[in-house]
């Protein structure tokens, strides 16, 4: 599992039939091995970020709109996180429809990232919404089908369907706790959740690709005991999704083990739905940064250049492994005042993440950042 990010609570030490799939996301094959197809970015918090008035430009320093500004350095994907009923009003329903018009209309495509919560869910917190907190595991997937169908097919009347979703975030050892918790290798209660995801994804828009996504980079043992562990409850997917940070999942070489391993494992395309690399030591508002060291991994300091060349060996590490995409998560989260990590207290709380943004603390995106095939 990951640790403590974003500014939220600590998370545990231990850590998308698609018709269209070959088309959007193709399979494993040779091909995939060389390509990335899926060239992400999770800019969940620009929408508040434009609201409060931050401004971005490209590395040039022309201004510009930070979805144009990331395309033109290759992102083709966009991920956008999705709570229930968040206390800041961002990130949740009306907000992400909003969001995803703005995405499909620059010809972005666009992952939803489902927490099932009012607020941050990772590998030490799943906490239920609060509208679902008394509700057991049967009324649970009756919550998840109908969240997930609502949300989705509010996107696609609108003509802004999701090409993928995530159904959970970073869920290794399960979601809507404490019902939906893997407790003695018990998998039953959280295969009966994701079938929910899923079958309401399917139902909702037969191309979207669904996504099960853990922190799991880390170790091999951890995936498998994870998606052997769904798919003996007959749990599907079609796309696996691991999160990567080399200061918290270890050596790249074992990442690509793992991607690899999962690749031929499962049968199914593999993605990194989240990396990042800090660019500063400084930090530019009042919280502090969750990754603070001058050189976080052998080899990258935290520079400007040194983020870039981590960015850049995470691409061609996964590609080599056979994944078919990156995202990188929150690239235009800098220190904007009350753009804060909660939802709670979104106006006063501070920024730990800003230091690892792709764009300095003016909005300007640094010059050697690259998506790249």
């Amino acid at each position: 599992m990951t640790v403590y990010r974003t500014g939220r609570t600590a998370k545990a030490a231990v850590f998308l039939a698609a018709v269209t799939l070959s088309a959007v996301l193709p399979a494993p094959a040779a091909s995939a091995a060389n390509t990335l197809t899926v060239l992400g970015a999770d800019v969940s918090t620009a929408q508040r970020a434009l609201d409060l008035g931050a401004k971005y430009s490209d590395a040039n320093g022309v201004a510009g709109d930070p979805l144009d500004i990331l395309k033109g350095a290759g992102v083709n994907y966009v991920r956008l996180r999705v709570w229930n009923n968040p206390r800041s009003g961002y990130n949740n329903k009306a907000k992400i429809l909003r969001y995803a018009q703005t995405v499909k209309a620059k010809g972005l495509k666009l992952l939803v990232d489902f927490h099932y919560s009012d607020t941050w869910a990772d590998p030490g917190t799943q906490t239920k919404p609060a509208a679902w907190a008394s509700h057991g595991i049967g009324a649970l997937q009756t919550d998840v089908y109908d969240y997930t169908y609502d949300v989705c097919s509010a996107l696609k009347a609108q003509g802004t369907a999701p090409d993928s979703v995530q159904i959970g975030n970073e869920i290794n050892v399960g979601m809507l706790w404490n019902d939906g918790k893997v407790v003695d290798n018990n998998f039953t209660n959280l295969g009966l959740l994701l079938k929910a995801g899923y079958n309401a994804t399917k139902a909702c828009n037969g191309a979207t690709q669904v996504i099960i996504h853990t922190a799991d980079a880390d170790s091999d043992a951890h995936a498998r005991w994870f998606y052997d562990g769904i798919r003996a409850k007959g749990v599907q997917w079609d796309i696996t999704g691991l999160s990567y940070y080399c200061y918290w999942h270890g050596t790249m070489a074992n990442m690509a083990g793992v991607v690899s391993d999962m690749r031929s494992r499962y049968g199914k395309p593999v993605v990194l739905a989240e990396t990042a690399y800090p660019y500063t030591t400084a930090n530019h508002d009042g919280t502090p940064n969750v990754i603070s060291a001058s050189q976080p991994c052998s080899g990258y300091p935290a520079t400007p250049a040194g983020q870039a060349a981590n960015f850049t060996a995470v691409q061609n590490t996964a590609r080599g492994a056979g994944a078919i995409g990156v995202f990188y998560w929150e690239p235009t989260w800098y220190a904007v005042p009350g753009n804060g990590w909660d939802p709670a207290d979104i106006a006063h709380s501070g920024n730990g993440w800003e230091n690892q943004a792709v764009f300095d603390r003016t909005g300007r995106l640094h010059p050697n950042i690259r998506w790249s095939p």
